[in-house]
């Protein structure tokens, strides 16, 4: 796993598929996703290393149920003792009371998805059995006051989380920046395309400075329009 700092107060953790963000506000931290199975020790190791205890993160905010998302949540969760939120309408796949609606995948996608399939943990693993339901509109002490938005189409239930006073917006899945480029574009592997451009139309709206993806380099300067360009099919 790769820790990369972006500012003082946010990092990015990298997987072999998906990433997470480290928030910190004073004292406490916030991980927004928790990465794949298998990730709970590396975060710990991770907040340790930058000189903090995995107690200091008081909660995990999950943007989605996906695997590469959600799957280090319990894991990180009993090492840390950090509360887990999710949208009630993804909340069921990530305790897996249920099991999440598959993508409709469009043919180019398909290749994709078997590959990132082969990157990550194979078999049952540990999901949190206590998860806050959220459903779009709070407000969370998090950065002086992180919005959670309701952006479906990726999954039912897919948020985004925005600082406003710090001009930060953590995307999910709902917007995504090409590996070979650096082009930001809508998520893939989606349940409705349409719900994602116009999710991506929404945040572009909130005006942010940073985007953070769940897959891809963020972009850390006029994130707004570089949204904006994704949900219209146009290079920033």
């Amino acid at each position: 796993m790769d820790v990369i700092e972006l500012s003082p107060r946010l990092h990015l953790l990298r997987f072999p598929v998906g990433q997470a963000y480290l928030w910190r506000d004073g004292g406490e931290l916030t991980l927004v996703d928790a990465g794949p199975a298998g990730s709970g020790a590396p975060i710990a190791e991770a907040v340790t290393a930058l000189g903090r205890h995995p107690r200091d993160v008081r909660r995990i905010v999950l943007t989605h149920f996906h695997e590469d998302h959600a799957g280090g949540a319990a894991e990180f969760a009993a090492l840390s003792g950090a509360e887990v939120l999710a949208h009630r309408l993804d909340a069921p796949a990530v305790r897996g009371d249920v099991p999440g609606p598959e993508p409709l995948f469009e043919d180019w996608e398909r290749p994709l998805h078997e590959q990132a399939l082969r990157l990550l943990p194979q078999g049952d693993h540990a999901r949190p059995r206590e998860v806050t339901e959220v459903s779009g509109g709070e407000v969370l002490d998090i950065g002086c006051g992180a919005h959670v938005v309701h952006v479906p189409g990726h999954t039912h239930g897919s948020i985004a989380l925005h600082l406003p006073r710090h001009g930060v917006l953590f995307t999910g899945d709902t917007v995504a920046a090409s590996p070979v480029d650096g082009t930001v574009m809508p998520g893939v592997f989606n349940l409705d395309r349409a719900q994602v451009l116009a999710a991506c139309l929404r945040l572009a709206e909130l005006e942010p400075d940073v985007a953070c993806f769940g897959h891809g380099e963020p972009v850390t300067a006029r994130a707004a329009r570089a949204l904006r360009s994704a949900a219209l099919g146009r290079p920033a």
